[in-house]
C-alpha cells in the first residue's frame, strides 16, 4: 500500500475516532441533564424506551470503536490492509468502504458463507 493511502486511513479512522467519543459525550451529557419526573406513566416508558435504543446504539459504536482503534494500531506496526486469513494485501476499495475490516473480499465471503452453512 503506498504512503498516501496509509496517509489517508490514519486521517480516516481518526476521524472516525472523535465523531464516535463525540457522540458518546453528548448522550452521556444528554441523560445526566434529564431530570424530567413524568407523572404519566406512558410518557416516562416512552422516555426510557427512547434512552435503551440510545445505549444500545451507543454500545454499538463502542464496539466499532475498539475495531478504529485496532486498526489505527495495526497501521503504527504496519500490518493495516492485510488479511488475517490468507496474508494478501486488502483492495484499497473495500478498505475505504470499511477501513477497520481485516479480512480480504475474498476470505470475508467464505467466512460467511461458513456460517450459513454451520
Amino acid at each position: 500500500m503506498q504512503d498516501a493511502d496509509l496517509a489517508y486511513f490514519r486521517e480516516r479512522l481518526m476521524e472516525m475516532r472523535q465523531e464516535l467519543l463525540g457522540e458518546s459525550e453528548e448522550t452521556v451529557h444528554e441523560l445526566r441533564e434529564e431530570n424530567a419526573l413524568f407523572p404519566d406513566p406512558n410518557d416516562r416508558a416512552s422516555m426510557e424506551s427512547d434512552n435503551i435504543n440510545t445505549l444500545r446504539i451507543r454500545d454499538r459504536e463502542r464496539k466499532l470503536l475498539a475495531k478504529v482503534d485496532e486498526a489505527i494500531e495495526r497501521l503504527e506496526e504496519g500490518s493495516f490492509g492485510i488479511c488475517e486469513e490468507c496474508g494478501e494485501e486488502i483492495g484499497v476499495e473495500r478498505l475505504k468502504i470499511r477501513p477497520v475490516t481485516t479480512y480480504c473480499i475474498v476470505c470475508k465471503e467464505e467466512q460467511e458463507a461458513e456460517e450459513r452453512r454451520g
